[in-house]
């Protein structure tokens, strides 16, 4: 029965194929026009897109030729295909802190991302034709994207920052699991439909809806087989790596990435160059020589901490703080976490003068007894004893573009005597 529905997908595919040339995907593939979106002028986390804008079905026309546009009344001759053995490089991506990708920039607006050394994707401008020739293993994404399908919900926050929300209409993640206003009211609302989990998507609706992109995280190589069978599709997968980012702002500078997918590299060379600027005082102070302990405690007692590696214990350094415990005994592995016994957990972090609590697992905490409950050597702690204990917003590990505001909460909280909650973004205060 499996079979026989996935014959008849994959024969959907064929006559959707033939009749509309908007989705993009491999050689050969037309995008239909681009519907034009208003940019958002503010800053630093993503504030809504138009919920009302729906986006039209692509191969609705067919489009210009790069040598101008067709007169009234008139069909574009379709674009010349260029040899890619002639095309050159014109200029690269200029990169600050992101080292898992790269983007080259060729003649003609077109376009090549790699994404850690070996995924490669041509990104073809609208109105042009994919070049002749291209090598083997890259995956060719057309302009204009209209009917993404999002599944590494890191990403969200980044297109919610290019006032892109509204070419996101399948979501990897129900309503109930975003913690990003726009996502969930993009539901909620009917615009953004909920397609399925990373591992077990709903094929059906996402080729109803003329996906163009499906954007995952690298979760999707425990299931290969969903992969290849988009691509079957006609569907062509980006697989992002910003969690492999270990410097915070690198994962903040995947925003440059998803602008070249847009066609917004100037709004996300602003919206980065507006976070460098609000963390530039910070970043030059000398360190405070506080310490700060960033954990949770799992149901079964055990002490979750991040790696002295991970981007976590970089943004408390760039804070101005030192992260605690320093250099735990660390399982080798690719992980960037570990667990801890409580009472090693204990010898190595006591002395911290401030802990920050990291609630997106077993969510928020109200008050300073809801933490001590979960072990009695707690209260023993030098920031527990002096009142220096704070715990994270469930949002923060969604909103990317966040990272930078929390870096500045951090600041503040290891640098003022009594920090206003209010002013805070990220964290809060336990009492």
């Amino acid at each position: 029965m499996m079979k026989c529905k996935i014959f008849t997908i994959i024969i959907a595919a064929a006559l959707f194929a033939a009749a509309a040339s908007g989705c993009s995907g491999r050689a050969g593939q037309n995008a239909g026009p681009e519907r034009p979106v208003s940019e958002r002028e503010s800053g630093l986390a993503g504030t809504g897109s138009d919920a009302s804008a729906i986006a039209p079905i692509p191969g609705d026309a067919e489009p210009p030729s790069s040598g101008g546009t067709a007169a009234p009344g008139k069909v574009a001759a379709p674009a010349i295909p260029q040899n890619w053995s002639d095309m050159r490089v014109d200029h690269s991506m200029e990169l600050l802190y992101a080292d898992q990708f790269s983007v080259d920039y060729y003649d003609d607006g077109f376009a090549m991302i790699t994404i850690a050394d070996d995924n490669r994707y041509l990104v073809v401008p609208e109105g042009e034709a994919v070049p002749n020739g291209i090598p083997d293993g890259v995956t060719v994404v057309r302009r204009p994207l209209n009917n993404i399908y999002l599944v590494a919900t890191s990403a969200m926050d980044l297109f919610c920052s290019l006032d892109a929300v509204d070419r996101i209409t399948l979501s990897g993640t129900d309503a109930s699991g975003w913690y990003i206003r726009e996502a969930r009211q993009a539901i909620e609302s009917g615009i953004m439909s909920y397609a399925g989990k990373y591992n077990a998507p709903d094929y059906e609706l996402i080729l109803s809806k003329s996906c163009d992109l499906a954007v995952e995280s690298t979760m999707i190589y425990h299931s290969p087989e969903v992969k290849e069978q988009l691509e079957t599709l006609g569907i062509p997968v980006l697989v992002e790596r910003s969690s492999y980012e270990s410097h915070p702002l690198g994962r903040m500078e995947w925003l440059k990435l998803y602008a070249v997918l847009l066609g917004r590299e100037e709004l996300a060379g602003e919206l980065f160059n507006r976070q460098m600027s609000a963390l530039n005082a910070v970043m030059g102070q000398e360190p405070t020589g506080k310490t700060v302990a960033f954990f949770y405690v799992s149901s079964n007692g055990y002490v979750n901490v991040r790696k002295p590696g991970d981007y976590v214990a970089k943004m408390i350094e760039l804070a101005g703080g030192t992260y605690a415990p320093r250099n735990p005994a660390e399982p080798e592995n690719a992980l960037s976490t570990m667990n801890m016994q409580m009472e090693a957990f204990y010898a190595a972090a006591k002395d911290a003068d401030y802990i920050i609590y990291n609630s997106t697992i077993d969510g928020e905490l109200k008050s300073l007894d809801a933490l001590l409950a979960k072990s009695s050597l707690l209260a023993d702690f030098k920031a527990v004893k002096e009142g220096r204990v704070w715990c994270t917003e469930k949002n923060l590990f969604q909103e990317s573009m966040g990272l930078g505001t929390m870096i500045l909460d951090i600041h503040r909280m290891l640098t003022e005597e009594d920090p206003d909650p209010s002013e805070m973004t990220y964290i809060y205060p336990l009492r």
